[in-house]
């Protein structure tokens, strides 16, 4: 399926590794125009393997999430470079694994913003630009309409143990993308939420070594125990979790917003 995306242009929060550089190659692969927003200096790097694999335009950026001087400058860069905004993927480092007891305060409010209030920014900050290549509630017209997919988590319909930081601040991003749904359509914009079960990236890694830890058997073992849980026995691509986010940034998906797509390999057990 060719989904046409050719020449549009995206922002990829957290865009130079694990599940967002995963949108953005198959954003690239599909001749997209990607910039890649990133707090570490890899994105620039990250950008020209895009730009020469597969005869595109990326672009690398510094960015960070909690910082709404950042976003701007990021969303305002990007548009100079490509002159346009067709979508956007919100998507950030996870915060730190734990209970209720090991937070305090300032451990709740930095989550907060690196998981919610940066989901808020970075939509009102791309929404002005994605209007202009809206094309009213129909969705029809020369350029199609804009998207934005939010990278959440399976917390959102099942919490997830020694996690409560994510899975508070997920399940409102969740929330949030269902509250915006009507009110986006208006302006030819879509926007949906894509949830990753066990993909292997280096965020999974670093959960499955601290439950390790926890509980005195090697990282191996416990990726062995997850793997058993899934129906397909294996954990996922960054590749496979970005080809579903790709197709949800396109008109393939046209008559898609405010929805959730769970990318686990049937792992998680909730119907609704």
């Amino acid at each position: 399926m060719d989904l046409n995306l050719k020449g549009k242009a995206f922002l990829v929060a957290g865009g130079s590794r694990g599940l967002g550089l995963g949108i953005a190659t198959a954003l690239a692969a599909e001749g997209a125009l990607v910039s890649l927003g990133s707090r570490g200096p890899e994105a620039k790097g990250e950008a020209e393997k895009l730009s020469s694999g597969y005869g595109t335009n990326a672009q690398g950026f510094h960015l960070d999430v909690t910082d709404p001087d950042s976003i701007t400058e990021w969303v305002q860069g990007t548009h100079e470079v490509f002159r346009r905004i067709d979508g956007l993927v919100v998507n950030g480092g996870g915060p730190p694994s734990g209970s209720f007891e090991d937070f305090d305060d300032e451990a709740w409010s930095r989550a907060y913003e690196l998981t919610l209030l940066s989901a808020v920014r970075l939509i009102r900050a791309a929404r002005p630009l994605l209007r202009v290549n809206g094309s009213g509630a129909n969705g029809s017209g020369a350029n199609g309409s804009g998207a934005i997919v939010t990278v959440t988590s399976t917390s959102i319909k099942e919490p997830i143990p020694n996690l409560i930081l994510s899975n508070v601040f997920r399940s409102g991003v969740s929330s949030l993308v269902k509250s915006l749904a009507p009110s986006l359509a208006l302006d030819g914009i879509r926007i949906n939420n894509i949830v990753p079960g066990r993909i292997d990236t280096d965020r999974v890694a670093t959960l499955d070594r601290l439950q390790a830890q926890r509980d005195g058997v090697t990282s191996e073992e416990v990726r062995a125990v997850h793997e058993g849980k899934i129906p397909l026995n294996r954990y996922g691509e960054p590749s496979e979790f970005g080809k579903i986010a790709a197709f949800l940034l396109s008109n393939a998906a046209s008559y898609s917003t405010g929805s959730t797509v769970v990318v686990d390999g049937g792992r998680t057990n909730f119907i609704w």
